[in-house]
Order: C-alpha cells, then structure tokens, then sequence
C-alpha cells in the first residue's frame, strides 16, 4: 500500500455522509425498542431491575473476589465491603423486583434529568434540528419531574414507560440526523 493509497482510504472514510447507515440503524433499533417498553412497560420495567441487579451481582463478587484474593493493597476490606453492598443489592433487585424497581425509578429520574439539561445544552449549540434536540430535552426534564412526583404507586410502570418515550424519541431524533448527514450535512451538527 502507498502512501497516496492510505490518504485516499482516509479521505474516503472522511467523506460527508459517511457512516449514515450506523445513525440510521441505531435510531431505527432506538424507536423499535423505546416503542416495545412503552407497549410493555411492566417487562421492561422488570428486565431493567433484573439488568441492573445482575451486574451489581456481577460487581459484588468480583470486588469480594479482589478484596480476598488481591494480597498486598491496602484497600482489600474497602472492596470486600463494597463488594458485599453491591451484592446485597443485587440481590434484593434480582429477587425483590418491586424494591428494585422503586430505585431505579429513581435512577431513571436522575438519569433522564440529566440527559435532558445535556440535550437542551447540545440544542442549543446545533445548526440543524436544533428545535428537536431541546424539545427532547425538556421532555425529558419534564419526564424526570413527573417520575418524582408520581412515586410509589407506579415504579412498576412508569421506567418502562419513560424508557419507552426516550428512547422513541431519541431514535427518531438520530434517524432524522442519519438522513440530514446521508445528503452530507454533519451529523447532529453543532
């Protein structure tokens, strides 16, 4: 291979458009899987507190595992002890999936609080669809609110549902942004 060879290999990579096929697929599996928790929302509700509990499990025995095993550090009782809370917790989520679900409504308040003031940030620095990176921001603002003041009675519900819209709109946002960088222009430009 010349060197002209790799410059052109690299300016075709650099290309506009190029890679508007991943944007496009990641927004089109984004809608399908935002559409399926709205119409489902107790599953996904369910699957998410068994995701998450299954990875605290997951890092509790790893971190116990460190904490027995890895000689010589002084943090060895710190990651037993964290190891042992993470595993708790996991558990409770992975067999509890009411409690759990209560924490991660509350994870998904922070979580889409926070997304919505980093969108509405983006949104604002964006040439094109700008108006519907800030809508998706304040919806999600708007959502995070509405998780807090709706807590207990519907933690069984409303993640799937909340999952459900932001992710929906969140693949529509990047469908309509792979098919803006497809004719060339920068995808989600700012």
């Amino acid at each position: 291979m010349t060197m002209t060879d790799t410059d052109r290999s690299f300016a075709t990579s650099l290309r506009p458009g190029a890679g508007w096929g991943w944007i496009l697929a990641y927004g089109i599996v984004s809608a399908l899987l935002g559409l399926a928790a709205f119409l489902f929302p107790v599953p996904a509700t369910l699957a998410a507190t068994l995701v998450i509990g299954a990875f605290l499990i997951a890092s509790g025995l790893v971190s116990i595992g460190a904490g027995i095993f890895g000689k010589g550090h002084e943090g060895r009782g710190y990651a037993i002890g964290f190891g042992l809370v993470s595993l708790i917790i996991g558990l409770i989520m992975a067999f509890e999936p009411a409690t759990g679900a209560i924490s991660i409504t509350l994870l998904v308040a922070v979580w889409l609080g926070l997304r919505g003031a980093l969108e509405i940030g983006l949104g604002a620095r964006m040439r094109r669809r700008r108006g519907w990176m800030i809508a998706l921001g304040v919806l999600n603002i708007l959502l995070a609110l509405f998780v807090l003041a709706t807590l207990p009675w519907s933690a069984m519900t409303l993640p799937g549902y909340i999952l459900g819209l932001s992710f929906l709109f969140g693949g529509i946002t990047a469908i309509a942004s792979a098919l803006d960088h497809k004719k060339g222009a920068s995808a989600f430009s700012i």
